[in-house]
């Protein structure tokens, strides 16, 4: 076969961003409640602040409350510890978000933790994390929760499929194993340390590579005709000087095997920030005891 369909990752999380704006509008009208997101950066990294800004720009535009901390680069923990206190007591703040990664002068872990659970957003508190495990209601991380979107914009259904994840992070691997798992997958988590990788990929009826190594998976790990998600954002030089972003997945020799494939940039990125609202909505409504409108009731991951 030839030419897998490219999953439009881009496509997807305008259609969220819909979903929420609708959902947002009911809320305020109906509970009299404009969810509210903090991110907070610190540091002067580049491409963290325009992370940052495109969640700011994306959060206002959803009708929601978008509060920005920007805290200099030498700010210390207890500095950074104090603000994430105050923000837990804020009634105005759903959702707190720290951008990572943070100076070496502060531990993200003690970070992390610092956070109220239940307005951790990035789902990457351990109780968030231990909620996810288990199949309790939590806040699950936003790049993994669009993998799985991007993935049935392929295939109607997930259940019986044959998912192999090449990366084992918290952030991303761990918890896509779990939400695979609860689509019915049967799933492998292989990384660097796998024997025989391009045969353990082979096998993917859907495949996530997430490991931040560049053009990582070629065209001959993979199976005819599965689904490829490609998480990876590398910046590599061109002959001309000049830089481009690839993903973990080399994309021409790949769409030519693939059935479905999410390109970089335009796949999983713009999903992160579309879960990020609906994280935000979703920790809202548990915040004040009401049912998540219908809108996102497909969409949450918790």
């Amino acid at each position: 076969m030839s030419g897998a369909r490219i999953i439009d990752g881009k496509a997807l999380a305008a259609q969220v961003q819909e979903k929420v704006a609708a959902a947002v509008a009911r809320l305020r009208l109906e509970h009299d409640l404009a969810p509210g997101l903090a991110v907070v950066l610190v540091g002067d990294d580049p491409a963290s602040r325009v992370y940052v800004r495109n969640k700011g720009k994306r959060t206002t535009e959803a009708g929601m409350k978008s509060f920005e901390y920007r805290l200099p680069a030498d700010t210390s923990e207890a500095a950074l510890l104090e603000r994430i206190r105050l923000l837990n007591e804020s009634p105005d703040v759903h959702g707190i978000l720290v951008q990572l990664p943070l100076p070496k002068q502060i531990n993200p872990a003690r970070v992390i933790d610092a956070i109220d659970p239940d307005k951790d957003v990035d789902g990457f508190h351990v109780i968030n994390a231990g909620r996810l495990a288990v199949g309790q209601p939590g806040l699950v991380p936003c790049t993994p929760l669009g993998c799985v979107l991007l993935a049935k914009q392929a295939r109607e259904s997930l259940e019986g499929l044959e998912a192999v994840i090449i990366g084992r992070s918290n952030i991303v691997g761990k918890p896509l194993a779990q939400l695979l798992l609860k689509e019915n997958c049967t799933v492998t988590i292989a990384h660097s340390r796998t024997r025989d990788l391009p045969a353990v990929a082979r096998r993917a009826d859907v495949l996530v590579a997430a490991v931040g190594r560049p053009e990582l998976v070629r065209g001959d790990w993979i199976k005819p005709g599965a689904t490829v998600i490609d998480v990876g954002i590398n910046r590599v030089e061109t002959e001309g000087g000049k830089a481009k972003l690839v993903g973990d997945v080399a994309f021409e020799e790949a769409k030519e095997v693939a059935g479905a494939i999410t390109p970089v940039p335009g796949g999983v990125g713009p999903m992160t920030i579309a879960m990020l609202l609906v994280n935000t909505v979703q920790a809202a409504c548990r915040q004040r005891g009401i049912d998540l409108p219908r809108e996102l009731a497909d969409l949450a991951g918790g």
